[in-house]
């Protein structure tokens, strides 16, 4: 399993809303229930908030990626967010994050997890991808340059 077959385009999100860590998972978890209906956004929530106060998903360099298990997830679910502007996610560099990739998995899916986490981590490690990232200017330009990332990372 790879991230791009489980980042559909209406799943990464360009100039979104920041203000806070809270306010930013809320967001996402509002969003991915409407998308998917089998999810609940307070129980995403909880989960998502649960799995921060075991350690920051902030990884430095203005990147989180905050991530989760469910009960009610059948397959992993991911979405990209590019903030608007830069928030405090306490992560371990102390930089605000504006670039957040978050995974959804099944209660179950230990391997897989593992093996999409250190795909995103991959990805988001390159500073040149990052910096570039955060030059696009519209959805689209976010939307093709991350699924392109994805593919190099994956075809190597």
């Amino acid at each position: 399993m790879t991230l791009e077959t489980i980042l559909p385009p209406e799943r990464v999100l360009y100039d979104v809303p920041g203000g806070s860590k809270k306010r930013v998972l809320e967001f996402f978890s509002t969003f991915i229930a409407q998308n998917i209906p089998s999810l609940d956004s307070q129980e995403v929530f909880g989960r998502l908030i649960g799995r921060e106060r075991l350690g920051s998903t902030g990884i430095g360099n203005g990147v989180a990626i905050p991530h989760a298990r469910s009960p009610h997830c059948t397959t992993p679910i991911a979405g990209f967010l590019k903030l608007a502007d830069a928030i405090d996610f306490d992560a371990i560099d102390g930089d605000p994050v504006d670039l957040v990739f978050v995974l959804l998995v099944p209660e179950e899916a230990d391997d897989t997890h593992l093996a999409l986490l250190g795909q995103v981590a991959t990805i988001m490690n390159d500073s040149d991808t990052r910096q570039q990232l955060r030059k696009t200017t519209s959805q689209r330009e976010l939307l093709e340059l991350l699924l392109s990332k994805i593919r190099e990372q994956t075809a190597s």
